[in-house]
């Protein structure tokens, strides 16, 4: 009896172990960033929009993390994905990066060149590379919602814009292009050519319908990775 009993509890061990070990593995996946990023971790934000559409269509397995600081440029995230980012063994990233190196260059002549920016980016994607992380490039979605590219910075977010795509060829990488798909979404809803409140609330930051079309962009992209 005892043999049996003991016979029985190892091939229950066994059938545990055995499931266990086919759980898949949860994916870190982190959003790399500046200010939008860093609301998007926020209440209302696109990161916990992902997060409550995986809930709703019952998809485990992802755990969402925001890694976003105001102000940031290319430069500023190179800086910090050791202790941000590579420390917290993601598997997954999402490098959005761009408005900054724009924006700063009228605002205060801090900005970043074009040559500098694509430099500074293909290190990045060279240090998560060589850690096996899958990337994902986001290209800068807007800086003024006018559809006509009369916003003051619309030819440098198109270049830049660019370098991301190129990027994103170059080392096979996932692409979400925002800039593209917010161009499209405002083409249908900003018939009065506004700058601001379709997607934005000053022009860069997300409102809730940019929160969202952020969320359901990247949410698409991973889930077909």
């Amino acid at each position: 009896m005892r043999s049996t009993a003991r016979r029985t509890v190892l091939g229950l061990l066994t059938i545990m172990i055995v499931l266990t070990s086919f759980r898949p593995k949860t994916q870190k996946v982190i959003f790399f960033g500046d200010s939008i990023t860093e609301q998007g971790a926020k209440p209302g934000g696109f990161i916990l929009k992902m997060k409550d559409a995986l809930e709703k269509k019952n998809i485990a397995g992802y755990d969402l993390i925001g890694a976003g600081i105001g102000g940031n440029k290319v430069y500023d995230l190179y800086l910090r994905m050791d202790d941000d980012v590579l420390a917290q063994s993601p598997d997954i990233v999402f490098i959005w990066v761009g408005v900054n190196d724009v924006w700063h260059k009228t605002m205060y002549g801090t900005g970043t060149d074009r040559d500098k920016f694509e430099k500074f980016y293909t290190a990045i994607i060279n240090k998560f590379l060589d850690r096996n992380v899958h990337l994902f490039l986001v290209t800068p979605a807007v800086i003024g919602e006018k559809t006509d590219y009369t916003n003051q910075q619309d030819g440098d977010m198109n270049a830049y814009s660019q370098v991301v795509r190129n990027l994103a060829q170059k080392f096979h990488t996932g692409l979400v292009d925002l800039r593209e798909i917010f161009h499209t979404y405002e083409l249908k809803s900003n018939p009065g050519n506004k700058e601001s409140g379709i997607l934005t609330v000053d022009r860069v930051h997300l409102n809730d319908a940019g929160n969202q079309l952020v969320a359901d962009s990247m949410l698409d992209a991973l889930l077909a990775k």
